[in-house]
């Protein structure tokens, strides 16, 4: 085994460890405080800061990862999520409401900043051990980004079933010390200088991306505003309040995340390959774009018209989008190492997961917020809203290596030149 692959399976495997953690801490905290008589914006409410806390996470954490090396921002991630857990299992049921939730956003906002810090470093580490060897980078990044999701889709039904079993704290303290131990095998084994190099001097330099990350970063934030707009508290309450369990409703999730996964790791075979790393898949990310934002307005008037067996509807029309969203994220997920300048790998990849959680914090909001106000109608129809502006967003990635140059404000920025694979053409 080549050190690159080596490298590449031991950051997967860390990553599996923390995204376990992750889904399972989402189900523990929505599902519990569903039962304490949270109104669904107050459960929104409680994901804001964890959301919002990711944006500033992956632009400061791309900066440190080039800086101070992946391995690292690896361990401060996993180390930061532990801190989260042992703070919120300090929650205490004589609480005030008012402090209660105060305690949770600030734990999950911790959270949220150890979940963009291990991401951001993993994603980065994947560009520098995939080289430039014809097709690895997309099925590298399709199988890690594929089986991260399954891993959440395991966590979700992990969360419900610890919650059913052992109880909040209790829950909390398991996940923190198997994270203990995935944070030890990464400090033995990840070099701890990997990704290590110059870093951007000034703000300007690091915000000063090429057209194609520019462009992709508008596409990610409305793209997983959509998923979240809906899947955040929409389905879950929606389910729960049907008359599901908590492992139902865990489980549930947790099957859809997992073959959402599946789903990815499977895009290399689904979406045409060029020769370029261009051509043929920017087209896909336009095309798959404009199909996903069909499942949602189908969904929504089918929700207005109150048809029969209502909640088995959304489950089916759960699974389309999921696989449509699956090929939309894989792809996105390889665009951005494909545009991303091999020196500063990790500034870019953190520019790109800032889009990313700035588009999961709105879409929070706007879960709670049009659930309240108009059910899982108008969440659905917040999120076609979104995908059409997406598919618009796609219009603009450049199709060719040699238009990605830097904005003219970036000056000397060293973003502009984007390294590519050359795929297999297929």
């Amino acid at each position: 085994m080549s050190a690159g692959t080596r490298n590449y399976a031991i950051v997967t495997a860390a990553y599996w460890g923390f995204t376990l953690s992750d889904g399972a801490l989402r189900m523990l905290v929505l599902l519990h405080f569903y039962q304490l008589g949270y109104s669904p914006f107050t459960l929104a409410f409680l994901f804001l800061l964890y959301e919002a806390m990711g944006v500033v996470a992956n632009l400061i954490g791309g900066w440190l990862a080039t800086r101070f090396g992946i391995a690292r921002m690896l361990a401060v991630g996993l180390a930061t999520q532990i801190t989260g857990f042992l703070l919120l299992s300090a929650l205490s049921p004589s609480w005030t409401v008012a402090l209660s939730v105060a305690w949770v956003v600030v734990a999950q906002g911790i959270c949220g900043v150890a979940k963009d810090l291990t991401k951001t470093a993993s994603k980065s580490a994947i560009k520098l051990t995939a080289g430039e060897a014809s097709g690895r980078l997309f099925k590298w990044v399709a199988f890690f980004t594929g089986s991260k999701n399954a891993m959440k889709g395991v966590g979700f039904f992990l969360g419900g079933v610890l919650l059913q079993t052992l109880g909040f704290q209790a829950s909390l303290w398991t996940m923190a010390a198997l994270l203990a131990l995935v944070l030890a095998g990464v400090v033995a084994f990840v070099p701890p200088l990997m990704g290590k190099s110059k870093a951007s001097k000034s703000a300007r330099e690091l915000f000063a991306k090429n057209r194609g990350i520019n462009a992709l970063a508008a596409a990610r934030v409305l793209l997983f505003g959509a998923r979240d707009v809906w899947f955040v508290v929409g389905v879950p309450v929606f389910l729960y309040a049907a008359g599901w369990t908590f492992t139902m409703v865990g489980g549930f999730l947790a099957l859809w995340t997992i073959g959402y996964g599946a789903v990815q790791a499977l895009a290399p075979a689904i979406v045409r390959r060029s020769r370029d790393g261009l051509s043929a898949e920017v087209p896909a990310a336009r095309r798959w774009s404009a199909l996903l934002a069909l499942v949602p307005l189908v969904l929504a008037g089918l929700t207005a018209a109150g048809v029969a067996h209502l909640e088995w509807v959304v489950v089916a029309g759960l699974g389309v989008f999921g696989f449509a969203f699956a090929v939309n994220s894989s792809v996105h997920s390889y665009l951005v190492l494909a545009y991303a300048g091999s020196e500063k790998a990790a500034e870019d990849v953190g520019f790109y997961y800032a889009a990313n959680a700035l588009g999961r914090f709105v879409g929070t909001l706007l879960s709670g917020l049009l659930y309240q106000w108009g059910g899982l109608t108008a969440s659905l129809a917040g999120s076609a809203a979104m995908l059409v502006a997406c598919w618009l967003a796609t219009l603009t990635l450049p199709t060719r290596p040699e238009a990605l140059a830097a904005p003219p404000s970036a000056g000397g920025s060293e973003g502009g030149a984007a390294s590519h694979e050359q795929p297999t053409s297929r």
